[in-house]
């Protein structure tokens, strides 16, 4: 099994009497989509900053990609990608003077940034929007023109602090295809969103509240754990609902009786319940599966850790 390559240990920070990450220890697997979620003011941003060398941790240790990243704190900047909430290009400039800005920082030129940045700009459409200059392009090609300089040379971590605020949510679609993009390329990209239907698209979850981490583990987990579970209603002849009923009530023991038919309700999707649904979607019946909503379940999780949602 590979070793993570996002770890921190008791990490903290204060400002002056304020705590506001507080004992925060992690871990995040290569190649994986952490979520790291949380109410605006709980300490991600913060967090983010800390695992990235602008901010010395008041206690903790952290290290990204095998580097302590409190000792060496630029030599980490060289293995990560970061795209803040607002997009890091410079008015003035056109998207084309700011890929050839930030590419120099990392010793890009000549042919090889050809290379990276045509592939780049193909990949992302950005290639009518290269004479363009930032403030003239709508919010969601510029978050798209962010992503694409935060990868410009490679870097084997991404960190995404809340990278869809304020696009629309076709924007929001399209941006995650980007990012599942890299995941799929190896790799590993640290989120932080305050739009809970997101983790969807993410591996790994971690709540934080008021600096303090609450929940940590798979979303699927998450939804047993802090959800009332899968709502499936089967719609099917009432000649049907008998035999039915009996299949269904050996994976889901209570089984409704609904005008349409049969409603269960399943704290996972494992493969009994699955292969009992499939033998009634074969027979004819129609199927409405309702998913857990990680805004309940957050709000369970809060709960749970004795905070007000």
């Amino acid at each position: 099994m590979s070793a993570p390559i996002i770890r921190t240990r008791g990490l903290t920070k204060r400002f002056g009497d304020f705590t506001a990450v507080a004992d925060l220890s992690i871990e995040v697997m290569p190649g994986t989509i952490f979520a790291f979620l949380g109410a605006n003011g709980s300490g991600k941003s913060t967090t983010i900053r800390m695992l990235i060398g602008l901010l010395r941790p008041s206690a903790g240790t952290v290290e990204v990609d095998g580097i302590d990243v409190i000792r060496r704190p630029r030599r980490v900047r060289d293995h990560i990608g970061y795209m803040g909430q607002k997009v890091s290009l410079y008015q003035g400039l056109t998207l084309r003077e700011n890929v050839e800005f930030y590419a120099g920082l990392y010793g890009l030129a000549g042919a090889e940034l050809e290379q990276r940045w045509g592939a780049l700009c193909e990949r992302f459409a950005l290639g009518e929007a290269e004479a363009e200059k930032p403030e003239d392009l709508p919010a969601g090609i510029r978050q798209r023109a962010g992503l694409a300089l935060a990868t410009l040379h490679r870097p084997r971590v991404l960190f995404l602090d809340e990278p869809t605020a304020g696009v629309d949510v076709r924007s929001r679609g399209l941006f995650w295809e980007l990012i599942q993009d890299e995941a799929d390329a190896g790799v590993t990209v640290f989120v932080t969103t305050h739009f809970l239907e997101e983790v969807e698209y993410c591996d790994w979850a971690a709540f934080i509240d008021a600096g303090r981490l609450v929940a940590n583990a798979e979303p699927e987990e998450l939804r047993q754990r802090y959800s009332d579970g899968y709502r499936i209603e089967v719609t099917l002849p009432p000649a049907a609902k008998e035999s039915a009923a009996r299949a269904l009530g050996a994976v889901a023991g209570e089984v409704a009786d609904i005008p349409r038919g049969l409603a269960i309700r399943v704290p996972a999707l494992d493969p009994p319940v699955l292969a009992a649904l499939d033998r009634l979607v074969a027979a004819g019946a129609r199927l409405d599966i309702q998913q857990p909503q990680m805004t309940d379940v957050f709000r369970r999780v809060l709960a749970a850790s004795g905070t007000a949602a």
